[in-house]
């Protein structure tokens, strides 16, 4: 989600026996010919093109090291675009979710560009190679003690998980766990720290630490104190895992994931807390006294209470900060309050127009909001209160969640049952509905039509212009290798 200081984009490899090599001073820099349609790298005859940059390379280099610096260039150029992307989790505790490929046509709907696993399922990373979509990919919580004590046992899982897939598909951070830290098994506690440098040393063997990042998330339960966000601070009993946890994300440029869910505020005490407030509607907002900072939804003031909590946790440098999972339910039982269609679309929508708009919070306004939109799909085998099984932004079927009445595309084989259980039945919502995330200015071009009022998730979130490299392309699979020199054996 957001940054404090931002993430450290530069570029600094080994290379073998050579010692190092960076990105090229500005005095370097200043022999690039900038141009903005259209990105060409003439690399020793060779000529890549990519949309809407231009650089030419007017150096006369030879040998590996020349073209490793020659790559290093044409990756720094293309991560010109930092904005905040939309990130979807995919989970599948579900026994009639369609296949990846049906699920690939319906995140290419959303625009999503981020896709978040909470395992490493290689149907799903196979069935988005050269879809430019970056994945988050996940270690269950039961691998976590074993990596923890086996160092090859996180190089195997590396080799078995991340090393087929790259490059076709965009493999850019795993997480160790979920929620590890709030949960009650002081084995795992121990064992979390310890898997993910262990890991973090497997990807580094294999020259992509880099490049893919390797966190944990947590629940808003880690903190002691949320509410105002000045207050924010870490349990004390968890400060022990949580200080070289913070220090090992500062050095290895890795975020700090939080799952944060207003809902579940309103939920709780839903004749206190301003329903405006929690679904990012128009309200009077909440005062930071300690700051002067004004509070207009939930989740800004719950991500600066994390904000300040890591400031206070005093363990050195500042961490980026991103929303890992934050949705609402469109259905749940009677003593649920809230969970309703109409309260799932005003949250998600607003949220996702946020995301469009990089929107900051008001502790860090101009650094984009990168979050997650939980989940996909309603998931029908997923424990707990009937909400916990309506968090999809769509139903199994294909349709949306929400009746909104907007074309969107159909995909076939489902598994339903043909009921509204979150098992993906039609109630009112025809096999064409879209999903309308947000009320705002009628637009052509994308929109759902002229002065129709509303943003579809597909034209907001294109507003957040990005573009990416084509990975399954044979000649960008030898650009990376050459880069990166897997470790394959």
């Amino acid at each position: 989600m957001h940054r404090l200081y931002g993430r450290d984009r530069s570029l600094k490899r080994t290379n073998g026996g050579h010692g190092t090599f960076t990105m090229p001073t500005q005095k370097q820099q200043s022999l690039l010919r900038y141009k903005a349609r259209d990105l060409s790298i003439h690399l020793c005859g060779y000529h890549f093109r990519r949309c809407r940059e231009s650089f030419t390379l007017p150096l006369r280099l030879a040998g590996p090291m020349a073209l490793r610096l020659l790559l290093a260039v044409a990756v720094g150029a293309l991560a010109l675009d930092l904005a905040a992307a939309l990130g979807v989790n995919y989970g599948q505790v579900a026994d009639n979710l369609p296949s990846p490929q049906d699920a690939a046509v319906l995140l290419r709907a959303l625009k999503a560009t981020k896709v978040k696993l909470y395992d490493a399922d290689a149907r799903v990373l196979s069935a988005f190679a050269g879809s430019g979509v970056d994945f988050t990919v996940g270690v269950p919580d039961n691998l976590v003690p074993r990596l923890a004590s086996n160092p090859s046992a996180a190089a195997t899982w590396v080799r078995a998980n991340i090393l087929p897939h790259l490059p076709a598909t965009s493999i850019t951070t795993v997480t160790v766990g979920n929620e590890v830290l709030t949960g009650t098994d002081t084995t795992m506690l121990r064992s979390l720290l310890p898997a993910m440098e262990s890991l973090h040393s497997a990807l580094a063997a294999c020259n992509i630490s880099s490049h893919i990042a390797v966190t944990t998330a947590h629940s808003l339960a880690v903190l002691s104190s949320s509410f105002p966000p000045s207050s924010g601070a870490f349990r004390h009993d968890l400060l022990p895992y949580i200080t070289p946890l913070l220090s090992f994300l500062a050095k290895t440029n890795s975020p700090f994931l939080i799952n944060a869910y207003p809902y579940f505020a309103y939920k709780g005490d839903p004749g206190s807390v301003d329903l405006d407030y929690v679904l990012f509607q128009s309200n009077a907002g909440v005062l930071d006294a300690a700051t002067g900072l004004r509070y207009g939804n939930m989740l800004h003031a719950q991500v600066n209470a994390v904000r300040t909590a890591i400031c206070a946790a005093d363990y050195g440098r500042a961490v980026e900060i991103q929303v890992s999972e934050t949705g609402w339910p469109s259905q749940g039982d009677g003593d649920e309050a809230g969970a309703s269609p109409q309260n799932a679309a005003r949250y998600n929508g607003n949220l996702m127009r946020l995301v469009a708009q990089r929107k900051g919070t008001p502790g860090a306004p101009g650094e984009p909001l990168q979050v997650y939109v939980f989940a996909l799909f309603n998931e029908n085998q997923k424990p707990g209160p009937a909400s916990e099984r309506h968090y999809g932004l769509f139903k199994p079927d294909g349709t949306p969640a929400y009746d909104v009445g907007v074309k969107a595309p159909t995909i076939g084989g489902w598994k339903g049952s043909g009921n509204d259980n979150g098992n993906g039945a039609n109630n009112g919502t025809g096999g064409g509905a879209g999903l309308v995330v947000a009320e705002g200015p009628g637009e052509t071009g994308g929109g759902v039509g002229p002065g129709t009022g509303y943003y579809t998730i597909s034209s907001a979130t294109l507003k957040a212009k990005r573009w990416r490299c084509t990975g399954s392309s044979p000649l960008m699979a030898i650009i990376f290798l050459v880069v990166h020199g897997l470790c394959w054996s």
